[in-house]
């Protein structure tokens, strides 16, 4: 997403000759985000994304690409991968992994009403339910032992306070994961980063997910989690919008009914959630990486809102 690999378009007349794209018309960084090296590229037949990954290696990317591809067969609205005259799917450009899949069309909606959020849940419950029978399994590099190796790299950086309310939610999250009831949680492939700026719409008609390159393995109620954290708040204060929730929620359980278990576990996946992108972002802000375009996210964002589902009891999941 931020560039941190810079590429022209002579970089690209020889490299995207086995593509069936045609010639390359325009090529233009896009700055948000801080993981990958994300292009806008035209070419003579339409427009695409160019993606070089940073982070991933050769071996874990076939899950990511072949998920997006099997999603898109199964009637999910998502980039599909764009194979080469071989069929391949996955690259290299200037020494690292690269990929271009189609475009999608419309815009990010960044002021969320709850008819936007039950088209993010209803499609949600769509793409759970489309990946079960995904072929590929891994787990989700940004779980508990990420949060547990990462955890002693940040402490150092943060006040008592925050110290102490790291700890105590990663002890808890601990506790919680090695229950027998956690275990069984409905699970399979998840998108685990479903914020605003990677779903596009035109106007209220959703047009599709992006940037799967978080996702994994994990319980369906995480990434249920981590969407209602994101789209049915107050920006400002990370206070939940229960017309947001319900709106969201409701409509993913028209799709996949959730069980007895995911109600009992839904406040404490809040906080889970909650807790993944404080620390992603305390991570990223106090250990930064060198980029041509880069901005952090603020971590207190999520600390905040971390702070408000230990306060406020979520609007329940349907029966």
């Amino acid at each position: 997403m931020a560039v941190f690999t810079p590429v022209s378009i002579d970089d690209l007349h020889a490299w995207i000759a086995p593509f069936p794209l045609g010639r390359v018309l325009a090529l233009d960084g896009i700055a948000s985000g801080i993981e990958n090296s994300n292009f806008f590229l035209t070419t003579q037949t339409g427009q695409y994304v160019l993606t070089i990954f940073e982070n991933l290696s050769f071996a874990q990317l076939p899950f990511y690409l072949h998920l997006m591809r099997h999603l898109a067969e199964r009637g999910v609205l998502v980039p599909a991968p764009v194979a080469d005259t071989k069929g391949e799917i996955l690259h290299t450009l200037h020494g690292k992994p690269a990929c271009i899949v189609t475009r999608l069309q419309g815009s990010c909606q960044m002021a969320p009403q709850p008819v936007h959020c039950a088209a993010v849940g209803a499609m949600l419950a769509k793409m759970h339910l489309a990946a079960q029978d995904f072929a590929i399994r891994q787990p989700n590099l940004r779980g508990l032992d990420w949060w547990q190796a990462t955890t002693p790299l940040v402490l150092p950086h943060l006040s008592a306070d925050c110290r102490d309310l790291l700890t105590a939610e990663l002890a808890f999250q601990t506790a919680q994961a090695a229950t027998a009831a956690w275990a069984a949680l409905p699970n399979g492939p998840i998108h685990a980063d479903l914020f605003r700026n990677n779903v596009m719409f035109d106007g209220e008609r959703l047009t599709g997910f992006f940037d799967f390159y978080f996702a994994g393995c994990d319980r369906w109620l995480f990434d249920v989690a981590v969407t209602v954290n994101d789209w049915c708040i107050d920006l400002d204060t990370g206070v939940l919008d229960a017309a947001r929730v319900r709106a969201m929620v409701d409509a993913y359980a028209a799709v996949r009914p959730f069980t007895s278990a995911e109600a009992a576990a839904w406040q404490p996946m809040l906080r889970a959630a909650a807790l993944r992108f404080w620390l992603s972002r305390l991570y990223d802000f106090h250990l930064p990486r060198d980029a041509e375009m880069l901005t952090p996210h603020d971590p207190t964002h999520f600390e905040r809102i971390l702070r408000q589902r230990l306060l406020q009891a979520a609007p329940a999941l349907p029966a």
